[in-house]
């Protein structure tokens, strides 16, 4: 810990992604007994998205077997539930951007050799329409990006998709209108991603379509291939 961190951690202390607490002990980014509570994505997993399932021979969850993806393969870090959801709410919704050191952090520990072997050129958050950025202050798909792309020694390339249209939040709505609310939500940015692998970022995965719709405008502006990271995935519905 440099003086700057040193000061800042007095000022501000970190807060643990999961109780909200001040960490201890100091210097970490989780407390260590809170990291037990929390359940981590475990093989076996779809080999396209990385939900967990039940036997390692049936290859696919549920959903991509139904779907074609538009994105290589997934990782994702911890299965959402009732701990991660809390947590990636106030990481989204109250300012805790810190969490997203914790985040990252576990993402390159557990999952280094699959990351560095994707080959990835760059990392691309998912966009958030301008307005709730303005409203929130920050994208935390950027956010976590930025924290990640520093273990990967990757650029992060922001502007590589826009969001032009306000759309409903998907969680609030069916599996025929969530298709919908994502038609057009994405379009291609200043960024050129042309020849370009790439891994998508975003802080949760349920249905996968928002990182379909994503991963299709990459694919149409040129990017070779399109890779998945998150915080969190949903479980097998199959």
């Amino acid at each position: 810990m440099n003086l700057k961190e040193a000061v800042l951690s007095v000022l501000y202390p970190r807060r643990c992604p999961v109780c909200h607490g001040i960490v201890t002990p100091k210097g970490g980014f989780i407390c260590p007994c809170c990291l037990k509570k929390v359940s981590f994505v475990k093989e076996p997993v779809c080999l396209r998205c990385g939900k967990e399932i039940a036997a390692k021979e049936i290859e696919y969850c549920y959903d991509c077997s139904r779907h074609r993806r538009s994105f290589e393969q997934g990782i994702a870090l911890a299965v959402y539930d009732d701990v991660m959801r809390l947590s990636l709410r106030r990481f989204k919704n109250n300012g805790r951007v810190e969490y997203a050191n914790w985040y990252a952090q576990m993402l390159w520990e557990r999952y280094a050799d699959k990351l560095m072997a994707l080959g990835a050129d760059a990392l691309i958050p998912v966009p958030l329409h301008k307005s709730r950025r303005c409203e929130r202050g920050y994208n935390q798909a950027e956010i976590l990006a930025r924290r990640l792309g520093r273990y990967l020694n990757l650029p992060v390339w922001p502007d590589a998709l826009r969001r032009p249209h306000k759309t409903v939040a998907q969680k609030y709505l069916g599996a025929g209108e969530r298709n919908r609310n994502l038609e057009s939500a994405f379009a291609p940015g200043r960024q050129p991603v042309s020849g370009a692998e790439v891994i998508l970022v975003d802080d949760i995965y349920t249905t996968g379509g928002t990182a379909d719709s994503c991963g299709r405008v990459l694919l149409a502006a040129g990017a070779k291939r399109v890779y998945l990271v998150t915080v969190c995935i949903g479980e097998n519905d199959g």
